[in-house]
């Protein structure tokens, strides 16, 4: 798959079939929209293209409005990858897109740089200057410029936005098992290890204190959970807690995570973290003896988690 990061670097070697959207989670609703995209190349030898932006339109158009993300370009970038797609265009949403009105954008855009032949839309998709062109505009458009709409249906549209609504929602109650279910993978970020109060190794459990890289990331309700992490080609079992640490601390929100059986000095690394069960509510113990205790337990719980994979 080739990347462009803008449409001026794409040169057409071939009509193309074209679908495009925010494609936020890559989830398992949106990888019934490529496969119709792959599909409708192999049966009219196209190349496939899909548009997707570096920004979530409604945080450029709606700052009040705005959303957290599923996924990073990055993160999408990768998962996208892994479909098949031959050409992959990264927009940035900003004010000069946004500006062009529904004929600009297919006739400067799709149809000039693409060349277009066929596009592949929701239903109710809109698009250009104010979101003022809809489904019907992109159909006489095709009539004028000469390529070919093909609708894709309330039905799956409507389960495309509930799965991407389920999937927060899910992520931000702590319903990691669902998310990852509609994700059709596990959901995951990255971020720095930098240095944090230290007082996890004083009790046993040291921690790597994980700062996100990127903020508009979703980070999943205050708890404890099983994970993995992966670095430098590693993959390292563990549990994180993603809280205030009331016990020894009681202030900031912090993610920090315990890797098991790990003695490597982690600080500057980034790490990826994969998220795989919830277990428990963060909670205040009467003691750091409690604590550690209840964090014996915890581990245990994960142990036994990672047997059930094996």
């Amino acid at each position: 798959m080739k990347v462009y990061h803008s449409i001026f670097d794409f040169i057409a070697s071939g009509k193309s079939v074209v679908t495009l959207g925010t494609f936020d989670g890559v989830h398992v609703g949106h990888k019934k929209i490529i496969g119709k995209l792959l599909k409708s190349a192999q049966v009219d030898q196209l190349q496939t293209v899909m548009i997707t932006f570096a920004q979530h339109p409604r945080n450029v158009l709606n700052s009040s409005d705005s959303i957290k993300l599923l996924n990073t370009t990055e993160e999408k970038i990768q998962l996208l990858e892994k479909q098949g797609i031959d050409h992959l265009v990264v927009l940035n949403f900003d004010s000069s897109l946004s500006e062009l009105t529904g004929e600009e954008f297919v006739k400067n855009i799709l149809v000039d740089k693409l060349n277009l032949q066929k596009i592949i839309i929701g239903y109710d998709h809109r698009f250009g200057k104010n979101r003022a062109s809809d489904i019907h505009d992109l159909i006489y458009f095709g009539k004028k410029y000469h390529f070919d709409v093909e609708q894709i249906s309330a039905e799956e549209i409507n389960e495309i936005t509930i799965s991407s609504t389920k999937i927060r929602h899910a992520i931000l109650e702590g319903e990691i098992t669902l998310a990852n279910q509609y994700l059709g993978y596990e959901y995951s970020f990255s971020g720095i290890v930098v240095k944090g109060n230290q007082l996890g190794r004083t009790i046993d459990f040291p921690t790597a204190n994980i700062q996100m890289n990127n903020s508009q990331k979703i980070i999943p309700k205050i708890g404890v959970y099983i994970v993995q992490g992966s670095w430098d080609g590693k993959v390292v079992r563990g549990m994180m807690n993603i809280g205030t640490k009331p016990t020894v601390d009681g202030r900031n929100i912090s993610i920090e995570v315990h890797f098991f059986d790990l003695n490597e000095d982690l600080y500057d690394k980034e790490i990826t973290i994969s998220v795989l069960k919830y277990l428990r509510e963060e909670r205040k113990f009467d003691s750091i003896e409690a604590l550690k205790g209840q964090l014996t337990l915890d581990q245990q719980s994960a142990v036994s988690f990672f047997k059930t994979l094996e």
